[in-house]
């Protein structure tokens, strides 16, 4: 077996291995070593001193130099050198402050208030209970980035009192399994985060040029629900003045001042700190990680009990991300040393397909991902595949970057794998079943097809930011 065939073996076995459900990070630290033996296997210089022992060496002597011999391969140094890499880099220093913000913001008791408010202000739209929803979806998961706990929040919060307001089981749904994607691409997104370190983008290009996006994904979610509502009132009835109350102007403006604005603060602060060029993404995400704390002290949320619990989260789920990252750079490195990379290209470069063509069969592979991976494990492991051929199509890794993180929203509304649909499906009453949620979510699928087909068609969604901000 040439070595080219070898890396395509360890692929192979490594996809069949997740599938079977192994650890993803420790798989890929196992299979990178295990291969890299092989690879960098080189016994006259590892067992050099060991052959050189005479007879009157002892037991103990010959051990020793035997051990040391088998711990003498590269792949050894390779693991070192990689775990340092990983844990040094600056961009990712961005990741456990800005999970400890959102963790902190998730325990700030500041969803239902926002809520009640958006729900009086919209009182008068078509479907005013959805939009206050998804607005609050929106806000609370571009502050946490948390998928399963938006959702499951917003489930506990927003999916009762739309199924009291007499809403479709399958409509209200949707909505919040939709609202609850939306940190993953609306910048600070930690996504973002993640992807700048494995391609070596900006992170600040990257969040310019998600911006626009993000918010459009936003309105074609509110015109589709707004739309819906006037088209068919049955699925959204209008409230009556028991499930919204009248509330002065005074205090409506008290409401927004005390819930709405405090969380929007936070957000614009630090992302336009990161845009406006006032602060790195890790000095801005130091300034959300204290915010999120004052939020939380304001609302009288901050004990020691959640401190605690959101310190052990961050720690909890920066380390995954680390220890995935060290295991793909150790299996990416042994990959490419087989020639599996190359070979990849190769291939790619003799299928003579248009720029066009390979952008939608990546995205189609990253579609298919979704439905067994985690946004993250695609990120880290399988986008690095692809970036070496963005080049061979003169494709530009932003630009491709911002398709990834709209395509990714499908990884969590795509039946039968929709994990947004499992998270609401935990805590939602019995009567909405798991078939009312999957139905309720593929116009919101849809949307985000029409928003990534925007984006082909008006490439300056992307770059119009970026360029207006940082120039070419």
């Amino acid at each position: 077996m040439t070595d080219p065939q070898l890396a395509l073996t360890m692929l192979g076995l490594f996809i069949f291995l997740v599938f079977l459900g192994f650890p993803i990070a420790f798989t890929l630290m196992a299979m990178g070593i295990g291969f890299g033996y092989y690879a960098y296997f080189d016994d006259i210089r590892m067992w050099r001193g060991y052959n050189r022992l005479d007879e009157t060496a002892s037991n103990w002597d010959s051990f020793s130099l035997w051990v040391d011999g088998f711990f003498s391969n590269n792949v050894f140094d390779l693991f070192i050198n990689q775990t340092y890499t990983v844990m040094s880099n600056e961009v990712l220093t961005a990741v456990p402050l800005f999970l400890f913000m959102g963790y902190i913001v998730e325990r700030a008791n500041i969803v239902d208030r926002l809520f009640t408010t958006l729900n009086i202000a919209s009182k008068n739209v078509p479907g005013s209970m959805g939009v206050a929803a998804l607005i609050t979806c929106a806000l609370f998961a571009t502050a946490t980035g948390i998928v399963g706990a938006v959702v499951t929040l917003m489930g506990l919060l927003a999916l009762p009192a739309m199924l009291n307001a007499r809403y479709d089981k399958s409509f209200a749904a949707g909505i919040i399994c939709a609202g609850g994607t939306l940190g993953i691409l609306i910048p600070p997104s930690i996504m973002l985060i993640v992807y700048a370190a494995a391609s070596g983008v900006s992170i600040v290009r990257l969040y310019a040029g998600a911006l626009l996006p993000g918010l459009m994904l936003v309105s074609l979610y509110l015109v589709y629900v707004v739309g819906r509502s006037i088209l068919q009132p049955s699925v959204a009835p209008r409230p009556t003045s028991d499930e919204v109350p009248d509330v002065p102007f005074v205090r409506m403006t008290v409401m927004i001042l005390t819930s709405f604005l405090p969380l929007a603060f936070l957000i614009f602060a630090v992302l336009g700190s990161i845009l406006l060029g006032l602060a790195t993404p890790t000095e801005a995400a130091a300034i959300g990680a204290l915010g999120g704390m004052l939020l939380a002290l304001g609302y009288r949320a901050l004990t020691f009990q959640r401190l605690r619990e959101s310190v052990y989260l961050t720690v909890r789920t920066t380390a995954m991300v680390c220890w995935l990252f060290v295991g793909s750079y150790i299996f990416s490195s042994v990959f490419s040393y087989l020639g599996g990379e190359q070979l990849i290209s190769n291939f790619v470069e003799g299928l003579d397909i248009t720029p066009l063509q390979f952008l939608l069969l990546a995205q189609l592979i990253i579609f298919l991902l979704g439905w067994p991976l985690e946004w993250s494990e695609i990120i880290i492991i399988f986008v690095p595949i692809f970036l070496p051929l963005l080049a061979i199509f003169d494709i530009d890794p932003l630009f491709f970057g911002i398709l990834v993180a709209l395509n990714l929203q499908t990884s969590f509304l795509t039946p039968p794998m929709a994990m947004s649909a499992y998270y609401l499906k935990g805590i939602a009453p019995p009567e909405v079943k798991l078939t009312d949620i999957f139905a309720g979510i593929m116009p919101f699928l849809l949307m985000v097809f029409i928003a990534m087909a925007m984006i082909y068609i008006f490439p300056q969604t992307v770059y119009y930011l970026p360029q207006a901000f940082y120039g070419r």
